[in-house]
């Protein structure tokens, strides 16, 4: 027989959780939260979908990154239990410092058990209508990071003329290698640059840098980058080794010219933040590149879309490229 009943006690604690999150407190947010390999942990992105004790003991990491709360103002907010299990539902106005003149509404859903006679939570959903960077201004730094360490000390083969810049970026690799360790994850990764740079090198590019879990390529032209892009897709589609790996891919075409600062500063930078607008197993490329590589060679391009590209003046337009059969 059902005996749902409200719950305060389990209220207070959603509660203590969720202000923990503006109020920068780790230890609440990890105490809260059960050690066992059950936890789940889904945020707005559809790369965050994560599970086990790793996400407890990063938790507090995660939600360090968002800029400072001005405003978490409930909303709503309800809890109820039944036997060993409850659950809490809220919703919030939030604000932040890094953008003052917008407020968004956040939900958020937990779901806890009682272990040893105290509460914990096993479930955790977060989400917003917005992506992550539109509500907390913090980009993703994976890729600008590449793009630093590319510029210290590397040689382009390519002078001048049109260049094609592909980066490559795991999605989810932070959970993977929090999970795994760095002794299991560190031959995952080599294996995975290494099928990288096997593909941009069949194709005529050069693999320009690894870092973290990204890489960065350049190629003379652009049906070669767009040839390797496809391949390093399928590529990982077809593996059947586990982690199963996925990546998003960005490429920008622009002209070199005897000047590497200005190649950097240009087609580098740009090709950079059209691939922080992918999403897992797409390939986003340039109006540009699209436009250079023309509708031959077996090339499809849909999914047309504007964007604002940090530091870049005005709307760029980009497509996907199709590379599933």
């Amino acid at each position: 027989m059902s005996d749902v009943r409200p719950s305060p006690e389990i209220l207070a604690i959603a509660r203590r959780w969720i202000e923990a999150v503006p109020n920068r407190k780790p230890n609440d947010l990890r105490n809260l939260m059960t050690k066992e390999d059950h936890l789940l942990f889904l945020g707005t992105a559809e790369d965050e979908l994560w599970s086990g004790t790793p996400v407890r003991d990063g938790v507090g990491e995660f939600f360090g990154a968002l800029s400072d709360f001005t405003k978490c103002e409930e909303q709503f907010g309800v809890a109820y239990e039944n036997g060993g299990t409850g659950w809490a539902c809220f919703t919030h106005i939030v604000a932040f410092a890094s953008l003052p003149d917008r407020s968004f509404l956040v939900r958020n859903t937990l779901v806890l058990t009682l272990e040893d006679g105290a509460w914990k939570i096993v479930h955790r959903h977060g989400s917003l209508p917005t992506p992550n960077e539109d509500h907390t201004g913090v980009e993703q730094p994976a890729i600008a990071d590449l793009v630093t360490a590319a510029k210290d000390g590397i040689t382009l083969n390519q002078t001048e003329g049109l260049a094609s810049i592909m980066f490559t970026d795991i999605v989810g690799s932070s959970a993977l290698a929090s999970a795994l360790g760095d002794r299991a994850w560190s031959p995952i990764i080599s294996a995975h640059f290494k099928t990288i740079r096997d593909i941009v090198e069949k194709n005529d590019g050069q693999f320009v840098k690894s870092l973290g879990d990204g890489t960065m390529s350049s190629f003379p032209s652009a049906r070669a980058c767009l040839s390797a892009a496809t391949q390093i897709q399928s590529a990982l589609q077809s593996d059947t080794n586990e982690p199963h790996l996925t990546v998003r891919v960005g490429i920008h075409t622009g002209e070199v010219m005897q000047a590497h600062d200005d190649f950097f500063g240009t087609v580098v930078n740009k090709a950079a933040r059209i691939t922080a607008t992918a999403q897992a197993q797409q390939i986003r490329v340039s109006d540009t590149t699209r436009l250079i590589a023309g509708n031959t060679g077996g090339f499809t391009f849909f999914g047309s879309k504007d964007f604002n590209l940090k530091g870049l003046q005005g709307r760029h337009t980009t497509y996907l490229l199709e590379w599933q059969a």
